[in-house]
């Protein structure tokens, strides 16, 4: 069958709107997918969890798109995002199952826009000023204030989520330059298809087992529609994701990565009775409020190059105005007087 064109990035204002749309209905998707494995982590472990996501999600992705298109044109970078993707998901599936709250985990993820506003300098070439810089440190004063000695999220699986969220972030830029080269459908399929092999590469190894054992692999009836949901939900959440990336630029989505902080709370309170400590919810709004500082400088930093590149048109066609005056009345002085 033949391929689906690229979308291709875009920077147009109607682009990014509709772009900001498709990336907010993916974290909520995304958000319900997650509390949903959260549920069934004690019963299918991380191998199980690996390997639903990737059977249900990659048939789902193949349905979307008919069957079309799923060959990739920029095939190392879709895989190797795919596999960076699969290794930041079986930390995050291993901390859920060890304890770690839903919204206490979204609250150390929340660091997630601060790192991508510094790899954006050597993975894409972006010039950061002074104040980024600041709201970066100041961002990251809020993350060690989460982290401190005796407080709620001192512990072990916080490192290891740290560690998930700077190849989150890295993988957040990469979906972004795919989208010059791989339509939606691509990039979603070969990421939930690279679960299947990372499932079956940690399913001997016991210490990402549930608690009760070795996982079950095919559970109840009832659990397994919550698997399919959990398969089918990241299929869509991550089309939807790819799509917003290639609508709109990345500092724009970046207020969107703190959604998920907000369902979390919710979706944790409502299932598993979760509430996080204060020093979580603070340390987490120090972090957002530098990000969101970090977007606002962007924007700002656009407009003025927007308003200095209209500038720069101004000059120059002023410049060929003078050179079509001058030119016209050379033209008249040389012209022989009328007889």
């Amino acid at each position: 069958m033949g391929e689906a064109p690229p979308v291709g990035r875009s920077t147009s204002g109607e682009a990014a709107v509709r772009g900001l749309g498709f990336a907010a209905a993916g974290y909520l998707v995304i958000s319900c997918a997650d509390a949903a494995i959260k549920f069934a982590l004690t019963d299918v472990g991380v191998a199980g969890a690996m390997l639903w996501r990737g059977v249900v999600g990659a048939i789902a992705v193949a349905v979307l798109a008919r069957g079309r298109g799923l060959v990739p044109r920029n095939a190392p970078l879709v895989l190797g995002r795919s596999a960076l993707h699969c290794s930041v998901s079986i930390l995050w599936y291993y901390v859920w199952m060890a304890g770690f709250g839903l919204a206490d985990s979204y609250a150390v993820a929340a660091a997630a826009p601060l790192l991508m506003t510094l790899l954006a300098i050597p993975m894409l070439g972006e010039r950061v000023g002074w104040r980024r810089w600041m709201s970066c440190v100041v961002g990251f004063g809020g993350v060690l204030f989460m982290l401190q000695p005796g407080g709620e999220l001192w512990r072990w699986e916080a490192a290891l989520l740290l560690v998930g969220v700077c190849g989150m972030a890295v993988s957040r830029i990469w979906t972004r330059t795919l989208a010059a080269t791989d339509p939606p459908t691509t990039i979603a399929f070969w990421l939930m298809a690279m679960h299947i092999p990372f499932g079956l590469a940690v399913l001997p190894v016991e210490g990402l087992w549930p608690p009760g054992g070795a996982p079950d692999l095919v559970p109840s009836a009832g659990l397994a529609l919550l698997l399919a949901f959990f398969g089918v939900s990241n299929a869509i959440a991550h089309v939807l994701f790819a799509r917003g990336f290639a609508l709109a630029r990345v500092a724009s989505l970046a207020p969107l990565e703190y959604t998920p902080l907000i369902y979390g709370v919710v979706l944790g309170f409502l299932i598993f009775g979760e509430i996080p400590a204060w020093t979580t919810l603070i340390g987490a709004g120090v972090v957002i409020a530098a990000g969101l500082y970090n977007v606002h400088r962007e924007r700002v930093r656009r407009a003025e190059e927007r308003a200095e590149n209209k500038r720069a048109e101004e000059r120059a066609e002023s410049k060929r105005a003078g050179e079509r005056a001058g030119h016209g009345r050379a033209e008249g002085n040389g012209r022989a007087p009328p007889a």
